[in-house]
C-alpha cells in the first residue's frame, strides 16, 4: 500500500507549517488535522481551515486523501480560524438574553422608567399577551437548541456569540421598551379583533416552525453530516415543503409578521423586516446548495416565499 506525503503550508505567507510523512490513503481531513495539531497545540482541529488553495474553500472533515485531486506527495494550505465556541453555546446564550431581558421591562424593574412606575402592571391585555407569546417564542427556541436541533458544524468563530447578542438583546430591549412603556397604546383601529387575528397567525407559525424543525430532525441520524432533500411527511405544517426550500424561514416570518401586527409596535416591524432580510440571505443560500447537490431537486420550489422569493 502507498503511503502519502504530505506538507501543510500557510496560506497567507506559504511557509511550510508542517511535514506529515507515512500518511494512510484513506486518512481523512479530520485525521490530517489531529496529526496537526499535535505539531501545532495552539491549533485545534475546529480552528484549521484545510484547502488545496490557499483562497480555496475550506476542505470537509470526511473528504478522504486518496479521493482528493493530490499526488502522493500532498500539499494543502492552512488557515487559522480564530478562536472557536459551540453553536449550542452561542444559541443558548444569544437566546437566553431577549428572554431575560423583555421580562425586566415587562416587571418594570428599576432604572427603566419613571420611578413611580416601578414593578407596575399594564391596563391592557395585549401587553400580557405580548409578553407570553415573546417569552413562549424564546422558550421554545431555547429546547429546540438543547433537544432538537442537530448541527452539521460543531463550532463557529468566537467573535459570533458578540454579534449575534448584540442583535438579539438590543431589538429585544428595543421592542420591550416601547411595548412595556406605560404610555403605550394597543392597537386601535379594529381593536381586540386585529390582536386575536395575529394571535392566531403567531401561534400557527410558531407550531409550524417547530414542525419543520422536527422534520429536518428525522432527515440527519445522530452524529452523522448526511443531507437529504427534505420533503413533505404526515404532518400537514410540512407541505409546505412542497413549494419552498426553508419553511422554517418562512413560518418564523409569519410569527414575527403576528408579533408585529399584535402590537402594532414600529421596534417590532423594523425587527421582522430586518430579520426577514436576513433570513432570505439564509433561504437563497440553502436553495442554491440544494440545487447544486441535488440534481433531482424539485424545481418548483422558491427559496423562502412561494413562486416570489
Amino acid at each position: 500500500m502507498k503511503h502519502y506525503e504530505v506538507e501543510i503550508l500557510d496560506a497567507k505567507t506559504k511557509d511550510k507549517l508542517c511535514f506529515l510523512d507515512k500518511v494512510e490513503p484513506n486518512a481523512t481531513i479530520g485525521e490530517i488535522k489531529s496529526m496537526f495539531h499535535k505539531s501545532h497545540p495552539q491549533w485545534y482541529p475546529t480552528r484549521q481551515s484545510i484547502r488545496l488553495d490557499p483562497k480555496g474553500k475550506s476542505l470537509k472533515d470526511e473528504d478522504v486523501l486518496q479521493h482528493l485531486p493530490v499526488g502522493t506527495t500532498a500539499t494543502f494550505y492552512f488557515r487559522d480560524l480564530g478562536a472557536q465556541i459551540s453553536w449550542v453555546t452561542v444559541f443558548l446564550t444569544e437566546y437566553a438574553g431577549p428572554l431575560l431581558l423583555y421580562l425586566m421591562f415587562y416587571f418594570r424593574v428599576p432604572f427603566i422608567y419613571a420611578p413611580k412606575y416601578d414593578f407596575t402592571t399594564s391596563k391592557h391585555w395585549v401587553v400580557h399577551l405580548a409578553c407570553m407569546c415573546h417569552s413562549f417564542h424564546y422558550l421554545k427556541r431555547l429546547l429546540e437548541t438543547l433537544f432538537v436541533h442537530r448541527f452539521s458544524h460543531g463550532t463557529m468563530p468566537l467573535r459570533n456569540i458578540f454579534k449575534n447578542c448584540t442583535y438579539y438583546w438590543g431589538f429585544a430591549a428595543w421592542m420591550a421598551y416601547y411595548i412595556n412603556h406605560p404610555l403605550y397604546t394597543p392597537p386601535t383601529v379594529y381593536g381586540e379583533q386585529q390582536v386575536r387575528m395575529a394571535l392566531v397567525l403567531f401561534l400557527f407559525c410558531q407550531i409550524g416552525n417547530f414542525s419543520i424543525h422536527i422534520a429536518l430532525r428525522n432527515l440527519r441520524p445522530p452524529g452523522s453530516k448526511t443531507r437529504k432533500i427534505p420533503y413533505p411527511t404526515k404532518n400537514p405544517f410540512t407541505w409546505i415543503f412542497l413549494l419552498v426550500s426553508c419553511p422554517n424561514y418562512t413560518y418564523e416570518l409569519g410569527s414575527w409578521l403576528g408579533f408585529t401586527l399584535m402590537t402594532q409596535c414600529l421596534p417590532v416591524a423594523f425587527f421582522t423586516a430586518v430579520g426577514f432580510i436576513q433570513m432570505t440571505v439564509w433561504a437563497k443560500g440553502k436553495h442554491r446548495s440544494y440545487l447544486k447537490e441535488f440534481r433531482d431537486y424539485p424545481p418548483l420550489r422558491s427559496p423562502i416565499i412561494p413562486f416570489i422569493l
